[in-house]
C-alpha cells in the first residue's frame, strides 16, 4: 500500500474531489461488515467446529486484503475522502479487536496479548489524528513488517491446527506484539519531536 520506508502518514492524505460512494470507500465498508460475521463465526461455535473456524480464517484475510486495497486504489484514483479517512481505521481496528478478543475469550489467546495489541492500535490512531495539525510522520518498514506479522500471527491462531503448530503460532504472535511494542514506541518519540519543531 506504499512506497518506500518515507512514505507519509496516510491520514495526511489529501482529500479527492470525487463523491463519497467510492470503490475504496465501499472495500471500507465490506470491512465493516465483515466484523459482525466474524464475530458470529468465533462466538457462535467456540473452538468446537472447524468449518466456522476456517471459514474464520478467509473472512479475517478477506478483512485484511481490502485493508492494503482501500488505501491503495484511493491514492491512484484520487479519491481520498474525508469519511474513508474515519472510517478505515476504524474498520482496521474493529476486525483486528473482535479477532483478538474472541481468541481469548475462547481460551487460546492471553488476554495480555489481546490489550496490549489494541492498546497500541488505538493509542497510535489518536496520536496520529492529534499531531496532524504539526505535520505528517513517516510509515516506517517496522510499521510494515508490524502489520504483516499481526496478520500472520492472528491467522494461525484462528486455523484450528493440531497441537504440534503451537510453537509456530507462540512464535509468530511473540514477534508480532514486539514488533507492536517497538513500533508504537518509536511512533510515540516521532510525535514528540513533531509537537517540538523537530523533523519526526
Amino acid at each position: 500500500m506504499t512506497r518506500g520506508f518515507q512514505t507519509p502518514d496516510h491520514v495526511a492524505d489529501p482529500v479527492g474531489a470525487q463523491r463519497v460512494w467510492t470503490l475504496p470507500n465501499a472495500l471500507t465498508l465490506v470491512r465493516l461488515l465483515l466484523v459482525p460475521v466474524l464475530a458470529w463465526l468465533l462466538f457462535s461455535s467456540g473452538a468446537d467446529s472447524t468449518t466456522q473456524r476456517w471459514w474464520a480464517v478467509v473472512v479475517f484475510l478477506v478483512a485484511a486484503f481490502t485493508d492494503f486495497a482501500d488505501g491503495a486504489l484511493a491514492r491512484k484514483r484520487n479519491a481520498v475522502t474525508t469519511l474513508g479517512k474515519i472510517a478505515d481505521p476504524i474498520a482496521d481496528k474493529a476486525i483486528t479487536g473482535v479477532a483478538l478478543v474472541g481468541l481469548s475469550y475462547l481460551g487460546e489467546l492471553p488476554w495480555w496479548v489481546t490489550v496490549v495489541i489494541l492498546s497500541r492500535e488505538i493509542g497510535i490512531t489518536v496520536v496520529r489524528f492529534a499531531v496532524l495539525r504539526h505535520g505528517v510522520i513517516p510509515a516506517t518498514r517496522g510499521g510494515k513488517a508490524k502489520t504483516v506479522m499481526q496478520i500472520l500471527a492472528i491467522s494461525l491462531y484462528l486455523m484450528p491446527l493440531a497441537v504440534v503448530a503451537e510453537p509456530i503460532k507462540v512464535t509468530a504472535m511473540a514477534i508480532a506484539v514486539a514488533l507492536t511494542l517497538a513500533t508504537g514506541l518509536d511512533y510515540l518519540v516521532r510525535a514528540w519531536r513533531l509537537r517540538r519543531g523537530q523533523p519526526a
